[in-house]
């Protein structure tokens, strides 16, 4: 996959994410508006069916009975009459006006009013102006009395027990706005009669009542809040389901989209592989080559010390291609966990040393220097691997290092420590992790400036962890890179 087409797949996934968490936000703000609405109905109707309980107990509590005081007649039918007045003051004159369509005969029999609610009132006779005597009036009649305004506490209760019964938990409280009538129908300006509302929080939900048997032209609400823990609540099972479907497809794509980004670095690197390869091997190929065309165009087995040299050519080309063919295998080795170390007491100072001086004699112009700052330290290892190991870090540090490496060995709490430096341009620190993975090279093109296959450090890592030792990058005060491996001192 090359760069315009792993970005347009970086793009892809990008906006799918986008459209994702978009479409859960708009699917959950959706279904807590709709479950807000319902809040609201639901309210709304515990609220009506507070108000429908309340007139009826008032009613049940505001009977007025006319009572002759003739009792002593059983068998005197009852009768109903309902009066509605806006206040008691307009009460007698409303009785008056519909006695009076009732009445039938003159009497002179006493008639006692009761209220249930308010007590008892004065006996009424008949008046002169009924032509008609009292004697048919029926036993008894009731007159339920309207009220123009409501004892919201009392209202309170009733809404309590609604909201209790339908598992409603909010804080709430109550506005009444009503219209109070003389009786002589005068308005007079609205009355409002607030219930619970001091220092009622400013973000609030509304519902106001549509119950009939409200006042003309009354109008009571209610102010609710809390309604968010509420709302959460009823929507938490879709809001972890959305959570839990949008997570899993995120982590998918995610997923997917480093995948797709490990295969392309796979990629490169098997094609900066095959290239260095192809480069490694087509020098000592191009060597060998020529030797044995310059021993067969120019006489060369005719004159020994030509051959002698032609041949030493050769030899030491096969000998480099076997030592790269090695490495291969070496690697191949390692992944496979066939590798067994020989593992030998041996002087790790001495060992150190013995490196250094190959190298010193195959790069003349570097500066290389070991100090030793622990005793004579004697560790099993496999003399042959772990020169390999230590030799690959030095070898790194004079292609890619400056003139000067150093190389110190010293002991701290029961470990051997092994620190290599150079004064080169080091490693940037991005970079630290990934030169220990398999065929990866600090990315520098198609140029091969420095011969390698990127595995050098690779087999280093593993032949020190082989032996039970650890090795990492790190920095000095000028941000100068060291080689730290660490090995316990048994």
């Amino acid at each position: 996959m090359n760069k315009q087409n792993y970005k347009w797949v970086v793009y892809f996934i990008g906006a799918t994410i986008l459209i994702t968490i978009a479409a859960q936000i708009y699917w959950n703000l959706k279904e807590y508006q709709t479950n807000k609405q319902n809040l609201i109905s639901k309210v709304q109707l515990s609220l009506d069916n507070s108000v429908e309980t309340y007139f009826a107990n008032l009613t049940k509590s505001g009977i007025i009975t006319f009572s002759s005081t003739d009792t002593l007649n059983s068998e005197k039918k009852i009768d109903t009459i309902v009066v509605q007045t806006n206040s008691r003051r307009g009460f007698r004159k409303k009785i008056d006006s519909t006695l009076q369509n009732l009445i039938q005969k003159d009497s002179s029999k006493p008639l006692l009013l009761k209220n249930h609610s308010f007590g008892q009132y004065p006996f009424f006779t008949r008046d002169k102006n009924f032509p008609k005597n009292i004697d048919s009036l029926i036993s008894k009649v009731f007159i339920s009395i309207s009220r123009d305004t409501l004892d919201l506490e009392k209202l309170d209760t009733y809404l309590s027990e609604e909201f209790n019964r339908n598992n409603i938990d909010v804080t709430y409280g109550l506005k009444y706005k009503y219209f109070s009538r003389h009786y002589n129908n005068d308005s007079l300006p609205p009355k409002t009669i607030d219930f619970k509302l001091i220092d009622f929080p400013k973000k609030h939900l509304i519902a106001t009542s549509k119950s009939t048997f409200l006042p003309h032209k009354s109008n009571l609400q209610l102010f609710f809040t809390n309604e968010t823990k509420l709302l959460l609540q009823k929507s938490f099972m879709s809001i972890f389901l959305s959570l839990l479907l949008s997570l899993s497809i995120i982590a998918s794509l995610v997923y997917l989209l480093k995948t797709i980004y490990k295969q392309k670095q796979l990629a490169e690197v098997k094609n900066d592989l095959i290239n260095n390869i192809t480069h490694e091997f087509k020098t000592p190929i191009a060597t060998i080559s020529t030797a044995l065309e310059a021993m067969k165009n120019f006489n060369a087995l005719d004159d020994k010390i030509k051959s002698e040299k032609y041949i030493e050519i050769a030899n030491s080309q096969v000998q480099k291609l076997h030592t790269m063919v090695e490495k291969i295998l070496e690697t191949a080795s390692l992944n496979n966990e066939n590798l067994v170390l020989s593992k030998q007491p041996t002087n790790i100072a001495e060992l150190i040393e013995n490196v250094i001086e190959k190298y010193k004699l195959i790069n003349a112009e570097k500066i290389i220097t070991f100090k030793n700052k622990c005793a004579n330290t004697v560790l099993n290892l496999d003399t042959f691997h772990f020169e390999n190991a230590l030799g690959n870090i030095i070898d790194n540090a004079i292609k890619y290092g400056g003139n000067k490496i150093s190389v110190e060995l010293l002991s701290e709490k029961n470990k051997i420590i092994i620190l290599i430096k150079d004064n080169g341009n080091g490693i940037h620190k991005a970079q630290k992790e990934k030169v220990f993975e398999q065929f990866y090279r600090i990315p520098t093109g198609n140029t091969h400036n420095v011969k390698g296959f990127g595995i050098g450090l690779y087999y280093t890592k593993n032949i020190i962890e082989k032996h039970g030792g650890s090795i990492h990058i790190i920095y000095d005060k000028k941000n100068n890179t060291l080689f730290k491996i660490e090995l316990i001192d048994a």
